[in-house]
C-alpha cells in the first residue's frame, strides 16, 4: 500500500528520494535542451545522408534502447524524396551474458549487416567491455554507427578511433548520474541525439532542433504540475500513483507512439517500483488480458474462509487507456470496446490522451510519458 501522507509532504519526499529520482524526472526538459546542443555540437545538423539506411541495428543497456526502437518506428513516416520507401526496419540487438551485469553483456550482429546498415549504440557510462567489440565488429563489416556515450568513454574512442559520429552524453548543470539504470529522466539525455539523427536522416518528420525545444519546454510544464510540491488534488503524477498502488495497472494503448509510452512505463512500474504492470495494444489487449478481468470478476466477492493474513487480497486490474487523439472515439477504434469490457467486468479505467494543445508527436509524447514517469517514482519512494 501507498503511503498518502508521504504524496502532500514535499519535505518527507525529498528526504526519502535518496537516488535523485524526483530530480532526474524534473529535470528532463533539461537534458533534453543539453542534449540537443551536444547533438549540434558533435554535428548531426551538417549530415548529408544520401537515402535511408537499409537497417537500423541499436544496442545498449538502458531503458532509452526499447524506447527509442518503439519511437524510431512510431513516428510519422517521412515525406522527403531522399526517404521514399517510409522508415528504415529496425532490429534491437539483444544482450547475451552469464549475469546481468553490464560488464558481463555482449552483443553480437546479425550476419547479414553490412555496408548498407546503421548502428546506434549507447551507453550512459561507455565502460561496457562488449560495446567497443562491437563496434569493431560493426566496423569491419563496413556499417556506420553513431554512439552516445560520455567523452572519453571506452565506447567514445572505439567509435570516434574509426572515423565515426560520436554524441558525447552531456549532463544539465549540477545534475548527478541515475540512481538506477531505469530511473525516468536521465534516458532523454540517450534518446534525444537518436530523435534528432532520425529526423535528420529522413525517417520522418516532426522531430527537428524546432520541435525538440518546444518538447522540453513541454515537459518542464508537466515537471510542474507533477514535481512533489504540487498538492495530489491537482498532480497528475501522485494521482497516478495512488490509484496504481494496490492494483495491478494494465496499460492499454490505441496507436504506436501510445504504445511505445505504455511499454515503457509498464517496464519502468516493474523495474523500479516492483508494481507488476503490463502492457498491451487495442485491439488485442482485450483477449491478452480479458482472463485478468474475468478472473477478477469470479473472485470479487469475498470468501467467508480466506485468512485476511496468510491469504491478502490480491491486486485489481486497473485499466490505464493510453490514446494518441483526445478527439472523438474514430469510427473503428477498439477504444468503446476497451470501456464497455472493463464496465462489464466492474475495473476502474482511466485515460490519459495529449493535451488539445498537442501540436506534433513530440508534444503527445511528452503528455503521455510525463505523467507516468512521476508516477512510477512516487509509487518508489511511498
Amino acid at each position: 500500500m501507498i503511503d498518502e501522507t508521504l504524496l502532500d509532504d514535499s519535505e518527507r519526499l525529498l528526504r526519502a528520494d535518496t537516488r535523485g529520482l524526483l530530480r532526474g524526472a524534473a529535470t528532463a526538459g533539461a537534458q533534453v535542451r543539453t542534449a540537443a546542443r551536444a547533438a549540434t555540437e558533435a554535428g548531426i545538423d551538417g549530415l548529408r545522408p544520401e537515402g535511408r539506411p537499409g537497417t537500423i541495428l541499436i544496442a545498449g543497456t538502458g531503458p532509452e534502447v526499447p524506447l527509442a526502437a518503439d519511437l524510431l518506428t512510431a513516428l510519422p513516416g517521412s515525406s522527403r524524396p531522399e526517404a521514399a520507401g517510409g522508415s528504415a526496419p529496425l532490429t534491437v540487438l539483444p544482450a547475451t551474458g552469464p549475469l546481468a551485469a553490464p560488464g558481463a553483456l555482449r552483443w553480437t550482429l546479425p550476419r547479414w549487416a553490412g555496408p548498407m546498415d546503421l548502428l546506434l549504440v549507447t551507453s550512459a557510462e561507455g565502460t561496457e567491455a562488449g560495446l567497443p567489440l562491437l563496434v569493431d565488429a560493426a566496423y569491419r563489416r563496413g556499417c556506420s554507427i553513431v554512439s552516445v556515450t560520455p567523452a572519453g568513454s571506452p565506447l567514445a574512442e572505439a567509435t570516434t578511433h574509426r572515423r565515426n559520429l560520436t554524441v558525447p552524453l552531456t549532463r544539465p548543470a549540477h545534475q548527478e548520474a541515475a540512481g538506477h539504470l531505469v530511473a525516468p529522466g536521465p534516458y532523454w539525455s540517450l534518446l534525444t541525439p537518436l530523435l534528432l539523427l532520425g529526423d535528420r536522416l529522413g525517417l520522418y518528420e516532426g522531430a527537428g532542433q524546432t520541435e525538440v525545444a518546444a518538447l522540453a519546454d513541454r515537459l518542464d510544464r508537466h515537471a510542474e504540475r507533477c514535481g512533489p510540491t504540487a498538492p495530489t488534488a491537482g498532480n497528475p503524477g501522485k494521482t497516478l500513483a495512488a490509484e496504481c498502488a494496490a492494483a495491478l495497472p494494465l496499460l492499454w494503448s490505441e496507436g504506436p507512439l501510445a504504445g511505445a509510452v505504455a511499454r515503457h512505463c509498464a517496464a519502468t512500474f516493474t523495474a523500479l517500483a516492483g508494481t507488476p504492470a503490463l502492457a498491451a495494444a487495442l485491439p488485442g489487449a482485450l483477449t491478452a488480458h480479458g482472463a485478468l478481468l474475468t478472473r477478477t470478476t469470479r473472485t470479487s466477492e469475498d470468501d467467508f474462509f480466506r485468512d485476511r493474513v496468510d491469504e491478502p487480497e490480491a491486486p485489481r486490474p486497473r485499466v490505464l487507456l493510453l490514446r494518441e487523439d483526445a478527439a472523438a472515439v474514430p469510427a473503428g477504434s477498439a477504444v468503446t470496446a476497451a470501456r464497455d469490457l472493463a464496465h462489464e467486468h466492474g475495473i476502474a479505467l482511466g485515460e490519459i490522451a495529449p493535451a488539445e494543445d498537442a501540436e506534433g508527436p513530440l508534444a503527445a509524447l511528452a503528455d503521455l510519458l510525463a505523467p507516468l514517469d512521476f508516477a512510477a517514482v512516487y509509487l518508489t519512494l511511498a
